[in-house]
């Protein structure tokens, strides 16, 4: 009975503390947003628990690795990007959700490097982001499809074409983001008007295959 007792006080007694960690995880997603966007995926999670407040100890009970304070950053715009690839592939004008898709993709890099990073880079996401980022791929390639069927989308281009594309961006981002923070779009769309069917030339060399993007990708 006693021990029932001492449980239920134990209980009480811990209420205000899941508030306090409450405020701590709060404090930590924040600052981490703020240095990842600005540092990248390297960003120091020592930095971020000074910036929060907390004791790097603090962090890790929240955060065990820094995987999963990427997945707590990054879930939110995994999730805007799926519905942009849901909203291009449902487009009538298939070059307009061509355009949609890769518009709203640079515009989720625009301004995080973390982000960016976290596009080229072959982490082993947990399944709820892995799965919106596979099911994202899949509707950007049916995107593709879509333009190439009605004839304006070039029919040589390929989606190892488009993430070289995706990857151009993330430096020209970087580059301009502090004298000119929407300069992005300017290039984005000169290179959208070479990926029309009638600007097409034959190229000089064939598109990657598969398997040169992913080992193209352990060097980014």
């Amino acid at each position: 009975m006693s021990h029932r007792h001492a449980l239920s006080a134990s209980e009480a007694s811990a209420k205000p503390l899941r508030q306090d960690a409450q405020r701590n995880r709060d404090a930590i997603v924040a600052a981490a947003r703020r240095a990842f966007a600005e540092e990248g995926l390297g960003a120091s999670l020592g930095g971020v628990a000074r910036e929060a407040g907390v004791a790097i100890g603090t962090l890790y009970r929240h955060f065990p690795s820094r995987l999963d304070l990427v997945e707590e950053l990054f879930t939110a715009k995994f999730t805007d990007l799926l519905g942009a690839a849901e909203e291009a592939a449902a487009m009538d004008d298939a070059w307009e959700g061509f355009c949609h898709y890769l518009e709203k993709f640079c515009e989720l890099q625009a301004g995080d490097r973390a982000f960016n990073d976290l596009l080229s880079a072959r982490l082993p996401l947990q399944a709820l982001s892995r799965g919106m980022f596979e099911r994202a791929q899949e509707l950007a390639d049916q995107v593709l499809r879509n333009a190439q069927e009605q004839g304006v989308l070039r029919g040589d281009v390929t989606p190892e074409d488009i993430a070289f594309v995706i990857w151009s961006q993330t430096g020209i981002i970087q580059a301009t983001c502090a004298v000119a923070p929407t300069a992005w779009r300017r290039y984005l769309h000169l290179m959208l008007d070479a990926f029309r069917a009638q600007c097409a030339h034959e190229l000089p060399e064939p598109p990657l295959t598969r398997q040169q993007v992913e080992q193209t990708l352990t060097t980014l």
